[in-house]
């Protein structure tokens, strides 16, 4: 008690510069009281028949006429407007001074920060699950409609500075995990360029690295290992709309079976094979879900999952073990976002029901999807004519085969074509809202 009327004192000290709008915010207080009183005659109050003896003598000894009723309501009346005003430029200026402080960029859009903040905090609660740049980009559009998004994310990449990271820290990749961080942030711009800064060849031992990664690693080291706690603790640095979480803090490891039998171990290995991908699973294949997830999919309103590769985003987390029963089991909306073009290794050759049938195969008797999200506009001749140099095609959106598959098709335009093909973030969160809503 003592401790906190100490630090409350301590707005009274000298250079604080809020004494003033205090003061003048208690003179406003008395104004709006005292002509409240007059403008509606409560005599019965010792101060107010006090004013009015006073005024009766004043104007007795000048002989002025003395006021009537009406007089008084509206002398009321103008001391509580000006006491009322009072209040209001101290509130404002007071807020103004903390804010110069304590969040100097704030102080111009105040009130549409709030509103914003307000407005997206009773959103829809939405599940998105999925990994790479697809994710990432489908959630800077989603987190314009609410701040109640929830991403899972899986953790099997073991390539480039995740997979050194994995293999020098023993901590999970945090590449996927880096990006859907970056894409839900509400921080500064120059503070994402920094998490997605990647340090170039001629930094002997950081060549590759992203400051992200290495960000989420020494957060991980602080935190004595624990991962979630290092999540939350970089999610609050980058003052996300939402929550990550990785589909399982164990370490797992992504394994295919190839169409001839073969079994190739790791995302990166995985997808470089030229064979077709028969089946997906990882070890150990007990992985466990983290709970908050599991609480997030069953209260969730809508569960996507995608857009990103098949085979190496989206299946990994249906494989840790409960994710795929929880998302059968939940009333949501359950969307798939299909991939646009086609992956060598992957999915070559696919259409938009291949890819719905490939991820139903790796939860089989569940119901995870009811709408897939279709892109039906093809890329301008010279995108593809270079993607098919890199052996990729478009995704034919075959609506007819999705509805025989008991789904319901939604097609419409959701690319941006630039030097590369990718869903649009604005369009496709745009399509997914109209779903839900």
């Amino acid at each position: 008690m003592i401790k906190q009327l100490r630090s409350s004192l301590k707005w009274l000290y000298p250079g604080m510069r809020v004494k003033r709008w205090m003061l003048l915010t208690f003179i406003g207080v008395m104004l709006v009281i005292v002509g409240a009183a007059l403008a509606t005659n409560l005599k019965g109050l010792t101060y107010i028949q006090n004013l009015d003896d006073l005024s009766y003598l004043i104007l007795t000894k000048t002989r002025l006429p003395p006021p009537n009723a009406i007089q008084f309501v509206v002398l009321g009346l103008l001391i509580g407007a000006i006491g009322f005003t009072f209040v209001l430029i101290s509130i404002v200026q007071f807020n103004r001074s903390v804010l110069a402080v304590v969040a100097p960029d704030a102080r111009e859009n105040l009130a549409d920060r709030i509103f914003v903040q307000r407005s997206l905090a009773q959103g829809q609660r939405i599940v998105v699950l999925g990994g790479g740049t697809g994710l990432s980009t489908m959630l800077r559009g989603l987190k314009e409609y609410t701040s109640n998004i929830v991403a899972v994310v899986t953790v099997t990449d073991n390539g480039g500075s995740s997979g050194r990271l994995t293999q020098q820290m023993g901590i999970l990749p945090p590449g996927d995990l880096r990006n859907c961080l970056v894409a839900l942030a509400d921080a500064e711009p120059t503070l994402s360029r920094l998490f997605q800064y990647r340090f170039e060849d001629n930094h002997e031992g950081l060549a590759g690295h992203s400051f992200g990664n290495l960000f989420i690693a020494a957060m991980t080291a602080i935190t004595k290992g624990n991962y979630e706690d290092a999540i939350v603790a970089t999610s609050k640095v980058l003052a996300i709309r939402g929550k990550v979480y990785p589909s399982t803090i164990q370490n797992v490891t992504l394994l295919g079976e190839l169409e001839d039998g073969a079994i190739v171990e790791g995302e990166t290995e995985i997808v470089h094979q030229p064979l077709p991908i028969k089946r997906m699973y990882i070890r150990p294949e007990s992985a466990q879900p983290l709970p908050e997830v599991l609480r997030a999919i069953k209260e969730a309103d809508a569960i996507i999952l995608g857009p990103g590769s098949v085979y190496t985003s989206v299946v990994p987390n249906l494989l840790v073990e409960g994710i795929a029963d929880a998302i059968s089991r939940s009333k949501a909306v359950k969307v798939y976002v299909c991939n646009v073009m086609t992956q060598p290794g992957e999915t070559q050759g696919f259409s938009a029901s291949d890819h719905i049938k490939a991820i139903a195969e790796h939860a089989p008797g569940k119901k995870i999807v009811t709408h897939v999200l279709v892109n039906k506009e093809r890329p301008a001749p010279e995108l593809l004519e270079k993607y098919e140099k890199h052996g990729q095609k478009f995704v034919e959106p075959d609506l007819d085969a999705i509805r025989a598959l008991g789904y319901t098709p939604v097609p419409g335009n959701f690319i941006s074509q630039a030097d590369v093909v990718r869903h649009d973030s604005a369009r496709l969160a745009e399509a997914i809202f109209r779903i839900v809503l």
